[in-house]
């Protein structure tokens, strides 16, 4: 491809919006535009590195037996109100109506279609097991789209369903897209870890992130510094031996504290560890009050909450929902005294805490020498807060560390939670009728090239992987205008391309400074320098990612360059 009618458009200056390094970088060389808030154009060079990265995902989605199909976008609201998922999904989930007012969907995802898919036309256990992929855009209202295409309203996805006859089955196809996966981000040169994380509105229980580590990630990933666990630290269970104390037990005390509603305020004003207070939050669920409490420094986490009561919805109580349920505004709710209708759960610490602090369900008010058990009662207690850096590692191997991670895959086992739903069933060796297995694979295609981006850059541009990079080579003239480089640039260009290399052929009249920043900025993994010695066939050969500059004559340029990009 010639660069002078090459629609590459580069930019000197960095974005005002663009936040993180991939978006910057996307921007300035052109990869991508933006067309609204979250919706991105992706340009040719762009689109070029994207079908690299779709390349990848296809050889290795069809060399695990899976086989690629292609679904509407547009899906009929009766399908998700088949599987439940049309309330529950949320306000992500963009809403139509076409002009009869029938109610549609674009699509974040494709379960309801594929199960539909699966069940009209596919009856009997000899068909099975099945996985079927497609690479297709997908849409989703994100509150606040950031970070360019890394969270866009409309994206590039892979996604893939298997159907089996069996868990065991299940197991297999599983496996399967796992290793496909591996595969894939190792391919695309990812340095990447695959975390327990958790299915969200997907449904399924046993699940997989796939991360790329990276100081920018949204996800934060706890993992042992001594083995290979890795989880996402909404999902990490907390494995502590909490000690008992052998404090003497206290008479309950009411203690004015005006205005101190967080934990910081309180152990400022009474002067105490925060792990002597009860943090009380309320929460809706399903519909009902439960007052959760843990120990002051902790978090709250509200994804083990929706699993401790296989909840659809979990949110925490508005302030108007707090009086209602509490008489009180938040920063001053408690156990004490609450209301019965109200069910309280603890997490594991809070059992432990001897002479607590909580609030006082009245305002400006909390309690002092509040103990478990003795002033108020607790249903149940749970694994209900965050895993922190310094807990032992769940496996009992080593202690919890956090880094930072980009989403880019996720693999889901969803067992019958649509093929029920729905009606997806097979006819098994005895003719009888059952419920098919199902599981959920996807990848985000353009968040994939924008993580890639992330990890592989300089303070000068991009310095693409070969494996995703949009050209292999730019080949560069000094001055097109002299004679024998413009000839040896020909000459070359018509090889490389005999060779079925990638070229992007700068012969632009710009001066070699802006040529070469352009380079550098693009990132290709060679580029080819045709100047003083053209004459003599000899060219310059630069390695993007090393620095590493060679000379070369033209006989044994292909040869090289062949091998730098292996």
């Amino acid at each position: 491809m010639k660069q002078s009618t090459y629609l590459s458009p580069t930019l000197r200056d960095i974005p005002s919006d663009a936040e993180v390094k991939s978006h910057q970088l996307m921007l300035r060389t052109g990869l991508i535009r933006q067309s609204t808030s979250g919706v991105y154009s992706f340009l040719p060079l762009g689109l070029k590195a994207l079908q690299k990265v779709e390349a990848i995902i296809r050889e290795e989605m069809n060399h695990s037996g899976a086989q690629e199909l292609l679904m509407p976008a547009i899906q009929s609201a009766e399908l998700w109100q088949e599987s439940g998922r049309w309330e529950a999904y949320g306000p992500e989930l963009m809403r139509l109506n076409d002009r009869h007012n029938r109610e549609f969907a674009l699509g974040p995802t494709h379960e309801e279609v594929i199960t539909t898919l699966v069940r009209d036309d596919v009856r009997s256990y000899k068909k099975l097991p099945m996985t079927l992929y497609q690479i297709q855009n997908k849409y989703r209202d994100e509150r606040r789209p950031r970070f360019g295409v890394l969270r866009a309203r409309e994206f590039l996805m892979k996604d893939a369903y298997s159907f089996d006859t069996s868990f065991e089955g299940l197991d297999e196809s599983y496996q399967k897209m796992y290793d496909a996966y591996t595969q894939i981000f190792t391919r695309c040169g990812l340095d990447f870890r695959a975390v327990v994380a958790d299915s969200g509105a997907m449904g399924g229980k046993d699940t997989h992130e796939f991360m790329v580590l990276s100081d920018i990630g949204e996800d934060t990933i706890a993992y042992s510094d001594e083995s290979d666990f890795a989880a996402n630290i909404e999902i990490a269970p907390v494995v502590c031996d909490y000690k008992n104390s052998d404090e003497p037990v206290k008479e309950l005390e009411e203690k004015a504290t005006p205005e101190q509603k967080t934990i910081e305020d309180i152990t400022s004003f009474l002067q105490i560890d925060e792990k002597k207070c009860i943090k009380s939050v309320l929460f809706i669920v399903d519909d009902e009050p439960v007052l959760v409490l843990v120990r002051g420094d902790h978090q709250v986490n509200d994804v083990k909450i929706k699993h401790v009561f296989d909840a659809q919805i979990v949110e925490v109580a508005t302030n108007e929902e707090t009086k209602k349920w509490m008489k009180c505004v938040p920063g001053f709710i408690g156990p004490v005294r609450a209301d019965e209708r109200i069910k309280v759960v603890a997490d594991h610490a809070v059992e432990y805490i001897v002479n607590g602090v909580c609030g006082g369900n009245k305002e400006h008010t909390h309690l002092l020498n509040v103990n478990p058990g003795r002033d108020f009662t607790v249903n149940d207690y749970y694994d209900l807060r965050n895993i922190q850096e310094g807990d032992p590692s769940p496996d009992g191997k080593g202690t919890i560390m956090f880094k930072e991670g980009i989403e880019v895959g996720h693999v889901f086992k969803l067992g019958t939670r649509y093929s029920e739903a729905m009606n997806a069933t097979f006819l098994d060796d005895q003719g009888k009728s059952k419920p098919m297995i199902m599981g959920c694979y996807g990848i985000g295609v353009s968040r994939t090239l924008a993580a890639v981006i992330e990890q592989h850059h300089d303070e000068n541009g991009i310095v693409w992987p070969a494996s995703v990079s949009p050209f292999d080579v730019h080949l560069i003239p000094v001055n097109i205008k002299q004679e024998d480089q413009k000839q040896l640039a020909d000459e070359l260009y018509n090889q490389l391309q005999g060779e079925r290399l990638d070229v992007l052929y700068d012969d632009r009249t710009e001066r070699p400074g802006v040529k070469f920043k352009d380079s550098d900025l693009f990132g290709f993994p060679v580029r080819i320098t045709v100047g003083k010695k053209a004459a003599e066939g000899i060219v310059e050969l630069k390695l993007r990612k090393t620095g590493e500059v060679i000379e070369v004559h033209k006989d044994e340029l292909i040869q090289t360059v062949k091998g730098y990009l292996r």
